[in-house]
């Protein structure tokens, strides 16, 4: 009965490099492809940066883009209150919210 049990199908390597190979595929198609679909469409978004815009920050900051340099970007967030952020810190643009009173 041990014998049967411990005896291994000569089906050699290939049943093994395939799966290897469907492990391989399944990581790059859930998680490596959508991650450089997401950098792609923040680049593109921090690349179309105009003043004017409402932003967040990745820190949670909302503020109005009033100046855009190669590397930096000035935003007001108050009446003459202006801070200086690197490019990569915008997050998205902040939508308005309209809330409707009865």
């Amino acid at each position: 009965m041990n014998s049967i049990l411990l005896q291994t199908p000569d089906g050699g390597m290939l049943p093994q490099l395939l799966m290897f190979g469907a492990i391989i595929l399944v990581f790059y198609f859930f998680m490596i492809r959508p991650q450089q679909k997401k950098m792609r469409d923040q680049k593109k978004f921090r690349e179309e940066l105009t003043k004017g815009m409402t932003v967040i920050t990745i820190g949670g900051l909302h503020g109005k883009l009033v100046a855009i340099d190669d590397e930096t970007i000035t935003l007001e967030v108050d009446k003459g209150v202006r801070l200086t952020f690197d490019k990569t810190a915008v997050s998205m643009e902040a939508t308005m919210r309209v809330q409707k009173t009865a």
